[in-house]
């Protein structure tokens, strides 16, 4: 890793976006769905549990699942396949080639929101990163029909997928790009259909995900106009090999003999291992960048975390402080919305920055498989 001291172009982050699904499900109708399938299930084999062949499957409940993970409900694009016993999975159709794919649509209306917010138009981009945790096709990029859906004829963009640190590593892609001089403004989105990649008849993740797209607009300091401006004081990342966050799925799936509707073709985790591993390594990356960027942890007074489980933040946002950390310093949005990948830490800091006075700095911070890390230290100036 190395971090360019020698900044030709101050870049800030001067628009947000988030648009959110009309449907949600709370934990209790999931319940109510998932033991339904259970009792069905072990009905069905109910000869094989009683010889010890097969194991009963077990009840989910709300409690434990707020317990677990702080999540209340999720935002989805379906909700009725999703609660149907027998289905257990959104209904999502197909789209026509000559159609905007259901991807792009949703990262179109975030981005177009970070413009508004940042007082720009589609004209005056001169890229568009697509970064999420699962595209909706293999090609052409999901970031070429954003670019053509949003009007924008000129200019370039590309795809990229470092799962839920995706966020933060396109912030970095689209900083360096501005600083570079390939870009003057970057558009980056996070349209994330985290429910069609999610085992919803698995009790230990049932729950975990929701649907939602983010954007953030960057542009070079002396470009912003908008009346809300973070300047990107330095970003960091960091990946490290891990198993224990994996999802198979993928074009090669059907060349192999009998591998197509595997459970490893959907996520699969092993949550008390990447607690374990995973917290310490973000709270000790958060605290050397700001050493490095000679930022006094004192002078940090927000975190926005990936919101993938309550107790994770709160023991990186512990970790980093000293000490236990107010609601204030580290918002919390994963009780409504669940871990949204790699939008999380995005919707936290578009949902709670704006009181801040000039002069606050933040991190912004977001992590997961891979292992994957991403930290942006930034400090608002208007």
């Amino acid at each position: 890793m190395r971090e360019d001291r020698l900044v030709t172009h101050s870049v800030v982050i001067s628009g947000t976006g988030l648009w959110t699904p009309e449907q949600s499900i709370t934990n209790d109708e999931l319940v109510a769905s998932f033991n339904e399938y259970v009792d069905r299930y072990n009905r069905r084999h109910a000869a094989a549990i009683e010889a010890g062949e097969m194991d009963a499957l077990t009840h989910s409940n709300s409690a434990f699942i707020e317990k677990a993970s702080g999540i209340k409900q999720r935002f989805v694009l379906d909700k009725e396949g999703i609660l149907d016993p027998d289905r257990l999975c959104p209904t999502i159709p197909e789209r026509g080639d000559d159609e905007i794919s259901v991807q792009a649509e949703i990262a179109v209306k975030a981005a177009r929101q970070a413009l508004d917010n940042a007082g720009l138009t589609a004209d005056d981009l001169d890229a568009v990163l697509v970064a999420c945790s699962n595209m909706q096709r293999a090609y052409p990029a999901m970031a070429v029909e954003v670019q053509a859906a949003l009007g924008m004829n000129h200019g370039w963009g590309y795809d990229m997928n470092v799962a839920c640190s995706s966020a933060t590593f396109g912030i970095q892609t689209g900083v360096d790009a501005i600083r570079n001089g390939s870009a003057r403004r970057v558009l980056m989105v996070n349209p994330e259909i985290c429910s069609g990649h999610l085992a919803w008849e698995d009790r230990d993740c049932h729950f975990i995900f929701g649907d939602v797209s983010t954007a953030v607009i960057l542009e070079r300091a002396e470009d912003a106009t908008s009346a809300n401006q973070w300047e990107v004081l330095g970003t960091r990342l960091q990946t490290k090999f891990s198993n224990n966050i994996r999802n198979n799925f993928g074009f090669l799936n059907r060349a192999a003999p009998d591998g197509v509707g595997a459970r490893d073709k959907l996520f699969r985790q092993e949550g008390r291992r990447v607690f374990k591993e995973v917290c310490p390594m973000v709270a000790e990356q958060i605290t050397s960048h700001l050493g490095d960027l000679e930022v006094p942890v004192e002078q940090v007074k927000r975190m926005w975390l990936h919101q993938a489980n309550l107790n994770m933040n709160e023991f990186i946002a512990r970790r980093v402080l000293g000490r236990e950390a107010s609601r204030e310093e580290a918002p919390v949005i994963l009780d409504d919305y669940a871990n949204t990948s790699s939008a999380g830490s995005i919707i936290a800091f578009h949902k709670h920055n704006a009181d801040l006075p000039a002069g606050t700095k933040g991190v912004i911070c977001s992590f997961g498989a891979g292992y994957s890390i991403g930290s942006v230290v930034v400090d608002r100036v208007k």
